[in-house]
């Protein structure tokens, strides 16, 4: 007898009819449960992920910019004169940038 393996099985149609109902008749959510749901995630932002909240603030000493170092127009980093490959309009640009 010939089996034609291109067919669907039987169990495999009836499932796929049965989820399209289910997925027809599923319930969405109301809007009062979605704004609960973003609202209790507003409220855990200010968390770390082991759940503990940190009220410090970061102490960071600013270098001022020495007199051998110039300020790359294009990616902004801070270099030393050494990587200055052009000048244009009093803006230095990085050996990097001009690649």
């Amino acid at each position: 007898m010939a089996t034609d393996y291109d067919e669907l099985r039987t169990d495999v149609k009836e499932s796929q009819d049965s989820s399209l109902e289910a997925l027809k008749s599923a319930k969405a959510p109301d809007a009062k449960s979605v704004v609960l749901e973003l609202d209790e995630a507003d409220a855990l932002d200010g968390l770390t992920p082991g759940g503990e909240f940190i009220a410090e603030e970061l102490v960071v000493q600013v270098i001022p910019q020495a007199d051998d170092e110039f300020t790359c127009y294009s990616c902004f980093l801070v270099r030393h004169r050494s990587q200055k490959v052009r000048e244009k309009a009093g803006h230095g640009y990085c050996v990097e940038c001009e690649g």
